[in-house]
């Protein structure tokens, strides 16, 4: 901790990359983890459920997994994002980029955030792109219709559906210009978003997760912890 602690006052470019493991300390659940929603029992498996075709198919069991298990409104951000609020207030963190589809990092005040997933605060009329706000979609029934007739989709990245470009070579620009990369909560293994860490070429590369990630032996300080304990102190 202390030494996480002096490359953060050392570094004033410090981007941070988050996954799943930032908001579990919020109450939400994890996808991967043995408690996590990809090992609940539904009569479609989570993965596909959260796809593309499925969406397309069977929007009425979409959203009836979607309400149940992704709603975010009913959650506040934790230590974690807090901290990283106030570094970025200091002008020391540059950017969050998160695989989380939460907004709990604007909630807890960050500005620059890359959501390469998406947020389920956005949702659109997939006819006529019309806005809808989490809590019209959160407090619906049955397929949410936008008033021109077409289905509301919420605006997060499923399988089978690319990251939007934008998004991704800006954090990647982010990555680039780094001295400090923190990575945490997340094991690294989703694609593309696990490759962003290759563009890293700064001075330090922190990761934190509760478990061994493929690209540990890169880092320059690895912590087994959890986030909670580790942000308390920075």
């Amino acid at each position: 901790m202390k030494n996480l602690k002096q490359m953060i006052d050392e570094c004033n470019n410090i981007v941070f990359f988050g996954g799943a493991g930032v908001s579990t300390e919020s109450g939400l659940p994890d996808f991967r983890s043995q408690d996590g929603l990809y090992n609940m029992r539904y009569d479609y498996p989570p993965e596909e459920i959260l796809s593309h075709h499925f969406f397309l198919k069977h929007p009425e069991e979409f959203y009836q997994f979607y309400r149940d298990k992704l709603n975010c409104l009913k959650y506040n951000p934790n230590i974690t994002h807090k901290v990283l609020a106030k570094l970025e207030q200091k002008g020391k963190l540059k950017a969050i980029i998160t695989q989380n589809i939460d907004g709990l990092h604007q909630k807890a005040g960050s500005l620059n955030v890359y959501e390469l997933h998406g947020s389920t605060l956005r949702n659109y009329c997939m006819n006529c792109q019309k806005f809808y706000t989490a809590s019209r979609i959160f407090n619906s029934k049955g397929i949410p219709k936008c008033s021109c007739g077409g289905i509301i989709k919420p605006d997060v990245v499923l399988y089978e559906e690319p990251l939007d470009d934008d998004i991704l070579n800006g954090a990647i620009k982010e990555v680039l210009n780094a001295d400090l990369l923190i990575v945490a909560g997340t094991s690294l293994t989703v694609y593309p978003a696990s490759s962003l860490i290759n563009y890293f070429h700064g001075k330090y590369l922190v990761l934190i997760n509760r478990d061994v990630t493929p690209y540990d032996y890169l880092a320059s300080l690895v912590i087994h912890n959890s986030l909670g304990k580790v942000f308390k102190d920075c």
